[in-house]
């Protein structure tokens, strides 16, 4: 299994060397897909514009776009590798749900595609986004109460940890101090990645 936590996909060249050596062949070779799911944009979304832009440069055989929520997830067992991109992490995980991406995601891993997660995806990663329904429950608008997620690391990850101006807080609390109060009711520990953080899972 080969992820890639992100807070902002590509962000750095050491994140783009990192994902580089990950790959078992030359991007001449392979084809990725972008999951758009998670951002009301789609594929329009500038994050997902640059991410087509990054495989490109790289030289990646094809990359398409993906919406698992109007489009079959099967068109995600012919790629190599699978990006997550960010948005609305609740609408993305009921959507991958529905769908069955995560039962395709979850063979994909298992069969050496590379997966990476950027920002709501890295968090889909992990066991669960109960830390978002922490932070943002005003983003859970279909009041989705399961908030299992794919379970392919059981790292759990909180993407751009050092940017307060994205999570104020009514009551002045830092991000750093609204995590360890996550933590501590849900005994157990969170990943900070901040904007040029990632992290590799490999096993």
């Amino acid at each position: 299994m080969k992820l890639l936590l992100t807070s902002n996909g590509f962000f750095t060249d050491e994140i783009k060397i990192k994902f580089l050596n990950l790959l078992d062949a030359d991007p001449h070779t392979l084809e990725a897909a972008i999951i758009t799911t998670a951002s009301p944009q789609k594929e329009q979304n500038r994050f997902a514009k640059k991410a087509v832009s990054n495989f490109e440069k790289m030289g990646f055989r094809k990359v398409d776009c993906v919406d698992v929520e109007s489009e079959s997830p099967d068109i995600l067992l012919q790629k190599d590798v699978i990006y997550i991109n960010g948005g609305n992490p609740f609408h993305l995980l009921e959507q991958v749900k529905k769908s069955e991406a995560d039962r395709i995601l979850a063979d994909l891993a298992q069969k050496n595609a590379v997966i990476v997660g950027v920002s709501a995806g890295a968090v889909l990663l992990g066991p669960d986004i109960g830390v978002v329904q922490h932070f943002s429950p005003q983003l859970n608008v279909r009041s989705i109460e399961d908030f299992s997620a794919l379970g392919l690391t059981d790292k759990r990850v909180f993407p751009h940890s050092d940017r307060e101006d994205l999570f104020g807080d009514a009551t002045g609390r830092t991000i750093e101090e609204r995590i360890r109060e996550f933590e501590m009711i849900e005994s157990c520990s969170v990943t900070r990645l901040n904007d040029n953080g990632y992290l590799v899972v490999e096993t």
